[in-house]
């Protein structure tokens, strides 16, 4: 059951997105660390090398929004499931109420018993009461029998109230999780928003930088890198997504995209092996934890690998040391050889 508030609450952080939809949690641009360029070590100008290192920048704060809008979407699943758990919980809380008054009755009911007036059930009394050995017996089977529904009609009983009193924890348990959801869902929404304007802002740097470019500047941009090495994948998933990716060498690099005709670098990866029938998750910092770690001398084509502590920006290893990857805006996906800051490599399996 979806929360109408938290809903409003994500409506409102989605309508301050104007350049992407999706995003996700990391420190404000105010305290980030200049994140190194992507690109080997530019050979046009220096109005080229200032134009990348911002825009690397940019490419941070993406994938930062990217997590955040990620870790958004967790919090309300996790608000769904809760107030789900809360309905389910005070449903369990009524019956149990319920059977209690029911087997309540019969207790009391059993509590205030004779045989016969004026007699107390016990085996004494039948014999005492009794007027031969059979009717004795009969008695005594009668108290047996009796003796048996009053057990099963106080462990009924029982049972009930421990139902009401699990009722009752589980409603509360799941109210305190549906709270803390919801103050988690506003505060990364507040976050997003925050995350939105910086990112906004250093855009502005980018497109401010884009104008001292030359055109060769601009040229050295639309390089794809050459020819891929051409080595076979382990597995036909790797070769699809592998082959999908190359596809698109040369389509432009936009923030927040995701294809079939324009990327950011994590979007690259996610349309790539969704084309294998592997859905990787959309940021670059979750993908680099999906699948199986590989180790550097264990690469094979496939393979994805990620750049910077906390992971910021990765790439599909396509062997000899190079890899396709979408570095970031004003660029285009082209190959590259694998780059410094290198954070680790997964191996994404269906």
């Amino acid at each position: 059951m979806q929360s109408h508030p938290v809903r409003r609450v994500v409506s409102g952080a989605l309508a301050a997105a104007s350049v992407i939809t999706l995003v996700t949690v990391a420190q404000p641009a105010a305290t980030a660390a200049p994140v190194p360029v992507l690109q080997a070590p530019p050979t046009g100008s220096d109005a080229l090398a200032k134009y990348r290192d911002l825009a690397s920048q940019a490419e941070k704060l993406n994938e930062d929004l990217l997590k955040a809008q990620s870790d958004l979407d967790a919090r309300q699943a996790e608000l769904d499931k809760a107030t789900t758990d809360v309905t389910a919980a005070k449903d369990q809380g009524v019956k149990a109420a319920e059977d209690q008054k029911k087997y309540q009755a019969e207790v009391d009911k059993f509590a205030g018993a004779s045989f016969t007036s004026g007699v107390q059930l016990n085996k004494l009394s039948a014999l005492l009461a009794g007027t031969s050995t059979q009717d004795f017996l009969d008695r005594s089977s009668a108290l047996e029998i009796i003796a048996t529904e009053k057990s099963g009609a106080m462990n009924d009983l029982t049972g009930a109230v421990r139902q009401a009193a699990e009722a009752t924890t589980k409603a509360t348990d799941a109210a305190k999780r549906a709270q803390d959801a919801r103050d988690a869902a506003a505060k990364l929404t507040e976050d997003i928003k925050a995350k939105q304007k910086t990112l906004n802002d250093q855009i502005e740097q980018v497109k401010a930088a884009d104008r001292n470019l030359t055109t060769a500047d601009r040229a050295a941009q639309r390089d794809t890198g050459g020819k891929a090495p051409g080595l076979k994948a382990p597995t036909a998933a790797a070769q699809t997504a592998v082959n999908a990716a190359l596809s698109k060498l040369g389509s432009a690099y936009v923030w927040g995209a995701t294809g079939p005709s324009t990327f950011d670098c994590s979007g690259l990866l996610l349309w790539a092996y969704g084309k294998a029938g592997i859905t990787l998750p959309r940021n670059s910092a979750a993908q680099a934890r999906f699948g199986t770690p590989v180790p550097r001398d264990q690469l094979q084509p496939g393979d994805l690998v990620a750049y910077y502590s906390p992971v910021s920006h990765i790439g599909m290893y396509l062997g000899d040391g190079k890899m396709v990857h979408a570095p970031t805006t004003g660029d285009v996906v082209k190959i590259s050889p694998l780059q410094s800051q290198y954070a680790g490599a997964t191996r994404p399996t269906s």
